[in-house]
């Protein structure tokens, strides 16, 4: 493998995007909608002490979006594009390698998409320099080291999506199908794992029973009642008080916890897991990353089937609702305890998108390979 091969490849590929008016165009429109993102989340997050950190974790999710939407358009046809052209042919009877072929539109549809995660820098700038410029002891500060991992889990997303979309062209003949599948793949990443997450924790239920205090007078004492079909049972208490009455119920629980593994692999999950979290004084995140990170983390959790800490609400101590609303901490830990108790799961999702990105690459590469005994129907050959 030659890096001056691969440099003038991608030179070669970069040379090609440049001359085209297409790209600045979408170049333009890129900047245009990140940036109408961003203004939006200073209107989201404005007059709440941490504008800044919001503004600037809803322009990274806007960038990350657009990325994952424009990114396929230039690298899903990398391959059969140029196969398609004629021009794949005269570069494979070089001293190129298949290998080196691939690496280079892999390189030059990464950097592609660099450029555009360039562009929308200064948006990103302007909404962390904002965050610091806010004045008053109540606002909040960014984390120091949120642009820079933010920054960087970019760039690896943009390569991911590039790695999936050169990979398939190389794979799938025509460039109309390699694109829908890359976009295909990158939806099922997004919207996908999602989906999979939310049907599966509202498919599986446990049951959940609880054990409250009620005056007499307002339940009947029924013995034949079953709290499984969801009836409150009544259980009087006279060895405590007369008018002392145990109400026990059944409910479902929904068990997302035996689920949340599966987002491990979006890439907004991804991003929202390894950027360090800020807090405000109650210990609850004040931007987009943490608020999604603290969702995540407490669907680790598996639900609560029997309050055992209120096993004899008769017992004279203040009632669930009581503590609940006196906000005890011990019982109930707040946003940061949840998430600093929790399984960081960023560096999985990570390494499944990367495992499946060089699958794909080594796939494609296989079917790229010259002399080839058998090609796809359809393909041109020189």
């Amino acid at each position: 493998m030659s890096p001056a091969r691969i440099g003038v490849l991608v030179g070669l590929e970069l040379r090609q995007r440049a001359r085209r008016a297409g790209f600045y165009v979408l170049l333009g429109i890129f900047f245009v909608v990140v940036s109408a993102i961003t203004l939006l989340g200073l209107l989201v997050f404005s007059g709440s002490g941490s504008v800044g950190s919001g503004m600037y974790s809803i322009a990274v999710y806007g960038v990350l979006l657009m990325t994952v939407l424009v990114t396929p358009t230039f690298t899903g046809n990398a391959v059969n594009g140029d196969r398609a052209d004629a021009t794949l042919a005269p570069v494979q009877v070089t001293l190129a390698t298949t290998t080196e072929i691939l690496l280079a539109k892999l390189f030059a549809g990464w950097a592609t998409g660099l450029v555009y995660l360039l562009a929308a820098l200064p948006v990103l700038l302007f909404a962390l320099v904002w965050g610091y410029a806010q004045p008053g002891e109540a606002a909040v500060q960014p984390h120091p080291m949120t642009l820079l991992v933010s920054v960087v889990v970019l760039i690896v997303e943009i390569g991911v999506v590039s790695a999936i979309g050169v990979g398939l062209s190389a794979v799938i003949a025509r460039p109309l199908f390699s694109v829908a599948a890359t976009y295909l793949i990158v939806m099922l990443l997004v919207v996908g794992t999602l989906i999979a997450f939310g049907l599966g924790g509202f498919a599986v239920r446990s049951d959940r029973s609880t054990l409250t205090e009620s005056p007499t007078e307002v339940y009947s004492t029924d013995p034949s009642c079953d709290p499984a079909v969801g009836e409150a049972c009544t259980i009087p208490r006279p060895d405590v008080s007369p008018d002392c009455v145990e109400v026990l119920r059944t409910s479902e629980a929904y068990r997302f916890d035996r689920f949340w593994w599966l987002l491990a692999a979006n890439p907004f999950v991804v991003l929202a897991d390894a950027t360090p979290t800020t807090y405000d004084a109650d210990g609850y995140p004040v931007d987009l990353f943490g608020q999604l990170k603290y969702g995540i983390r407490t669907a680790q959790h598996a639900p609560q089937l029997v309050d055992d800490d209120w096993s004899d609400p008769c017992d004279g101590e203040p009632p669930h609702g009581d503590e609940w609303y006196g906000g005890d901490d011990e019982q109930y830990p707040s946003a940061r305890d949840e998430i600093e108790g929790s399984v960081p799961s960023w560096f999985v999702g990570l390494g499944v998108q990367i495992l499946l990105a060089g699958g794909l690459m080594v796939w494609g590469a296989v079917r790229t390979r010259t002399p080839a005994r058998r090609t796809p129907p359809g393909s041109r050959i020189a």
